[in-house]
């Protein structure tokens, strides 16, 4: 949180916590779409299985992350008004954030709900019981709208992420600042 009781009144930037579950979130989102793509290149047996579980333990952890990003947004953290511009925008700009927390959350519980219904085995160390063994059709269908979903977060990711960009480089407003960490972007 800002240290100046001015900057609580009106900031700038968010507070470094937001800021960081940000970043995180990206991070942990990106990690895991580079590993669903390239599980299945991975040999049958340990590699895939390791593969595997570090992608469900990855997305564990995005789940925790993000529940607790959600909590932290709605009891604490530095809430900016949309940027000054187009009204049109600053919906848009809502409206993006709004559908890209939907998606995360559709895509962590197909997640979990792929891992249940498929079962599997975690780092050799526990398995995961399948729900339905013999359900193919169920078993490929949530597996598909999980890979779906996560490459929707990926294109509204991609989409949050230019137009962050077009505000810094071609709108020359704060809006890339004001999430970006405090040595970063400047003009």
């Amino acid at each position: 949180m800002p240290s100046n009781p001015q900057d609580l009144a009106n900031p700038q930037r968010y507070d470094a916590r937001s800021i960081a579950l940000h970043w995180l979130t990206a991070g942990l989102v990106l990690v895991l779409w580079c590993v669903g793509q390239t599980i299945d290149f991975f040999p049958r047996g340990a590699p895939r299985v390791t593969m595997r579980s570090l992608h469900i333990c990855t997305g564990v952890l995005l789940a925790l992350v993000f529940c607790y990003r959600i909590w932290w947004r709605t009891t604490g953290g530095v809430h900016l008004p949309p940027q000054e511009g187009p009204k049109p925008l600053q919906l848009a700009a809502r409206l993006v954030h709004w559908v890209l927390y939907a998606a995360v959350l559709t895509t962590l519980a197909l997640g979990l709900a792929n891992t249940w219904v498929r079962g599997d085995n975690i780092f050799n160390l526990f398995t995961i019981p399948a729900f339905d063994p013999g359900n193919r059709d169920l078993r490929e269908t949530v597996e598909d709208l999980h890979g779906l979903c996560a490459n929707l977060v990926l294109i509204i990711a991609g989409l949050h992420a230019a137009a962050a960009l077009f505000h810094h480089h071609v709108l020359k407003d704060t809006v890339l600042r004001r999430m970006w960490p405090k040595s970063g972007v400047s003009r």
